[in-house]
């Protein structure tokens, strides 16, 4: 391998040394200065659009983009002169121009980089005013689109472009009159936008936010008829800790489970324990396929934006969709059918609530055919940053919150059921089930690595007795498009594959916490966010799904077996083309 070649030179009167082609903006970050940015996201939007992150370069003539601007042997920056400074506070008043400031009542008050550069800078809302550009309001089930609020950084339009390459938006007109919309201006549930929610979460301002359906939960939790459930994914608990200063990859599982129960829920479940359900079914389906020749690879279904990928832009591959339902869905149908039962009430006093790191789990609850028992198996999809907001809002001091556990029953589960919620963690625990059915004989080594991490693509061979099952994971759709073409021309040679729509798995969902560009560019916060999940994993009793005693009662009272005929009504469902 070849020597890197360094660049020497100085910034900030400091001396850097770092490889060629290294940009200014990189190069300061490694020896502490932040600059600031507002377009920029590396590696998927490096435009150099917005001119926050100016600086001087001795010998320019002017100032330069530190974003796009390689450093070069000898180069002298400087990144907070007053010209530099006066630059970037210019620019900001001049977007604050053209931007509606309700701050106060925005979704991201407190939380928004436009604001808090506006603050850091000093600067005058009101230094530069005149014509306000015409801009659209697109609402649907799962997002709303304000580009009132939009400054055009194009992180959304790359986001959707580059990291999913879906490129259902994009900059249209031109000077003033530009704006971010779909071909001919149709509004996104039009498209084929897959509902992912990657565009809300790199978006610096408050023109993209999921629709919230707080008020929605809280009338039903304020209604003495309904009986109120909760069911938090498993990313939740390690994502939601972000929200009230904890640490990246911090599981706050049981402080969640308290504030749940002080907002009003009159049970505390877990979708963890669906996970199990879905590992169950899921793993059945597998070993029928491969047994009996049915549509092989067989792709697993627990992320709803891959559902809807693959029915827009691959429809010749639903017969290669497992058909079970995922956590999410698989959960509100037990909980109105086997708990419904158990406690002998009628499902319609049931009002499901499933908390999700997902905006396009808001879609997945109106799809056809997810109502077990007739009413939809879920009534309601909460974000993660939709249930911060709702602890918030009602005066609960979450960090003194003490720990609570579940309720039983359906608030049981395995370690296998916990890492659902990271790229590789599906397939994982479906193996876990699968090896074991197959050989009949115990795993013992429940961890599968060569499946873990956040590589886009995995790809490994495991025995399982005399069968030996090639698998494949991918997180991301520009990494699933790749899975697929080769299903397509018939070179994949796996036999399951996983994939999750969010590149590095539910950790990394539409409705996580927010981050800014810094630290969406400096921190492996997929990974440490999945390092909680792996964690609680390695410490419980119970890996394996279906060692979840809740389960097999559920299977013994009510389900008969995976795969059952009462099995295939509750638990699985259907897909068809969009294209």
């Amino acid at each position: 391998m070849a020597d890197v070649k360094m660049v020497n030179l100085k910034i900030d009167g400091m001396d850097v040394s770092v490889p060629a082609g290294t940009t200014v903006l990189n190069a300061a970050a490694s020896i502490g200065i932040k600059i600031p940015t507002l377009c920029y996201l590396k590696e998927i939007n490096e435009i150099g659009a917005c001119r926050v992150c100016v600086v001087e370069v001795k010998g320019a003539r002017s100032l330069v983009a530190s974003c796009v601007y390689p450093v070069a042997e000898g180069m002298e920056v400087f990144t907070n002169t007053p010209k530099v400074r006066q630059s970037r506070k210019t620019t900001i008043e001049l977007l604050l121009s053209n931007h509606r400031k309700d701050c106060l009542s925005c979704s991201r008050n407190t939380n928004c980089e436009l604001q808090r550069l506006s603050y850091e800078y000093g600067c005058d809302m009101h230094a530069f005013e005149g014509e306000v550009s015409a801009s659209q309001v697109d609402v649907n089930h799962y997002l709303v689109r304000d580009n009132s609020k939009c400054v055009l950084c194009r992180r959304c339009v790359a986001a959707c472009k580059n990291t999913q390459g879906i490129g259902v938006i994009g900059a249209t007109k031109r000077g003033f009159k530009t704006e971010i919309l779909s071909a001919f201006e149709m509004p996104l549930a039009s498209t084929s936008c897959v509902a992912c929610g990657q565009c809300i979460n790199v978006c610096p301002t408050g023109a993209l936010h999921e629709r919230e359906e707080i008020d929605v939960v809280m009338a039903a939790i304020h209604d003495p008829e309904k009986i109120v459930v909760a069911g938090p994914a498993p990313s939740v608990r390690a994502g939601l800790g972000e929200e009230f200063g904890y640490e990246m990859g911090t599981n706050v599982e049981g402080k969640m489970v308290s504030a749940l129960r002080l907002l009003g829920f009159d049970k505390v479940f877990d979708v963890n324990f669906a996970a199990d359900m879905t590992i169950m079914e899921e793993s059945h389906e597998l070993i029928e396929r491969i047994k009996n020749g049915g549509a092989l690879p067989m792709f697993t279904s627990c992320s709803p934006g891959w559902i809807n990928y693959v029915e827009h832009y691959y429809p010749e591959l639903i017969p290669n969709l497992s058909t079970c339902k995922s956590p999410q869905q698989m959960f509100g149908a037990l909980v109105k059918t086997y708990y419904a039962q158990k406690l002998g009430v009628d499902p319609k006093k049931l009002f499901v609530v499933s908390i999700m790191p997902c905006t396009a789990k808001k879609g997945e609850k109106l799809r056809p055919n997810q109502a077990a028992c007739g009413e939809a198996d879920i009534d309601a999809v909460l974000t993660t940053r939709e249930l911060a907001k709702m602890i918030k809002q009602n005066g609960i001091m979450f960090n003194r919150l003490p720990d609570g556990e579940f309720d039983n029953p359906l608030g049981v589960f395995t370690g296998a059921g916990v890492i659902f919620g990271a790229t590789g963690g599906v397939m994982e625990a479906a193996l876990r089930t699968a090896v074991e059915t197959i050989t009949g004989k115990p795993v013992e080594n429940v961890t599968f690595e060569a499946v873990r991490g956040t590589a886009g693509i995995k790809k490994a061979t495991y025995q399982a007795g005399d069968l030996s099952v090639n698998v494949a994971v991918a997180s991301g759709l520009t990494n699933a498009k790749e899975i697929c073409e080769a299903v397509k021309n018939g070179t994949c040679d796996a036999q399951f594959i996983e994939i999750m729509c969010c590149p590095g798995g539910c950790v990394n969902g539409g409705g996580q916490p927010l981050m800014d560009a810094f630290v969406r560019n400096n921190e492996d916060y997929k990974a440490k966010r999945a390092s909680a999940l792996y964690k609680q994993d390695a410490d419980a009793k119970l890996r394996k799904s279906h060692d979840n005693p809740v389960v097999k009662e559920v299977y013994e009272t009510f389900l008969g077996e995976p795969g059952s005929k009462v099995a295939h009504h509750v638990l699985h469902t259907s897909y068809s083309s969009k294209k």
